[in-house]
């Protein structure tokens, strides 16, 4: 297969003398341009925790893209934060931006005619719209979480966002004092990382996984594990061996592995925001799906973990458990997902698995 497939047509030959040499202007060389081209969609913002460590992340897939054989070129997108704007104007922006993050990404790629994408993503809407962007490039491509952030402590317990806003109510009821959510509030949000529980965020990254965009347990390491970095770089050779084999989203987006996606929000009592998520990214694949195969699916799969925000623990505490890959292989055993649909890490080295058999136990049933 030609693995410059796209880019071909912006770099090569006598006519395109003008646009290499505008490459050139930036640091990309006659070596760099006679590789594949392959985008890095990055959607760092300085607005939030959930994205705001994905330059780190970006720099980490550059990295591994160039290893790989490929050359990396990094473009950014928008975010807007659903944590910091609820009960103000500014939610309203916040499904607008699914739609515009999704264009951005399309429009890039289509311009730039890259031979394939990864997708570097963090709050809410960013993850959903990268994998509507995926859909209609059809470009070998996989989308990459930030992670989770890791859960803060008060008083000796874990915490999270959740938990302030449920101080805010206590305050108001005259349950708590000021200095009390004041001191709440300055920990339960220790570093980067998207919201601690099974909320938007890690409800989408575990859709990601098990429908197969997301490689199967890149996106369970927390924001700010070391791991992180490790999981960043092999998306280089995941992304390169997809252009190679020419496996593109919609070999992946299927039908089946739409209900492994649906699957995996019911057994982890996720965001229903999947649903509003999951019916725009088949329309973009073109495959049919309706509100009443959530309900289908969701009958016949057990809640199988204990998170919040109706549980009792955080996302860092899965990936201590073994991570995504433990909930799916549950899903599989029982016969409550389809094992046979395509993943972005079938041709790839595994990612050992980082458990303990205490917390095995406590989280997943």
């Amino acid at each position: 297969m030609d693995l410059k497939h796209r880019s071909r047509g912006i770099t090569d030959g006598r006519d395109r003398a003008p646009a290499r040499a505008m490459f050139k202007a930036i640091g990309f060389t006659d070596n760099d341009l006679s590789k594949p081209l392959i985008g890095v969609a990055n959607t760092w913002i300085e607005t939030m925790p959930c994205n705001f460590h994905l330059r780190r992340l970006s720099a980490k897939v550059k990295e591994g893209i160039r290893a790989a054989g490929g050359t990396p070129m990094e473009f950014n997108t928008i975010a807007i934060s659903d944590g910091e704007t609820m009960g103000t104007e500014g939610m309203r922006a916040s499904l607008v931006s699914r739609e515009v993050i999704a264009d951005s990404i399309e429009l890039v790629c289509r311009g730039q005619m890259f031979d394939a994408v990864v997708c570097v993503v963090g709050c809410d809407k960013t993850i959903p719209a990268a994998a509507m962007a995926l859909a209609r490039l059809n470009i070998p491509g996989l989308v990459l979480y930030g992670g989770t952030i890791a859960a803060g402590t008060y008083r000796g317990k874990d915490v999270t966002i959740q938990d302030v806003f449920e101080a805010v109510g206590a305050n108001a009821a005259g349950k708590i004092t000021d200095a009390e959510l004041h001191d709440l509030e300055n920990v339960a949000c220790p570093g980067s990382g998207a919201c601690g529980g099974q909320y938007t965020a890690n409800t989408m990254s575990t859709v990601m996984e098990l429908i197969g965009l997301s490689p199967m347990g890149f996106n369970g390491v927390p924001a700010m594990d070391a791991r992180k970095d490790e999981v960043a770089f092999r998306c280089g050779e995941i992304v390169l061996n997809l252009l190679k084999h020419g496996i593109r989203p919609k070999d992946i987006l299927v039908s089946a592995a739409f209900e492994n996606a649906i699957a995996g929000v019911a057994c982890t009592g996720g965001s229903t925001n999947a649903v509003l998520h999951l019916l725009a990214i088949a329309r973009e694949s073109g495959v049919p799906l309706a509100i009443k195969d959530f309900q289908k699916v969701s009958e016949r799969t057990p809640l199988l973990a204990d998170l919040k925000p109706a549980g009792r623990f955080v996302a860092a505490d899965v990936y201590k458990a073994g991570g995504i890959p433990v909930i799916a292989k549950r899903l599989l055993d029982g016969k409550f997902v389809n094992g046979s649909t395509p993943s972005p890490k079938k041709r790839t080295r595994p990612l050992k698995p980082q458990g303990c058999r205490s917390s095995r136990r406590r989280i997943v049933r």
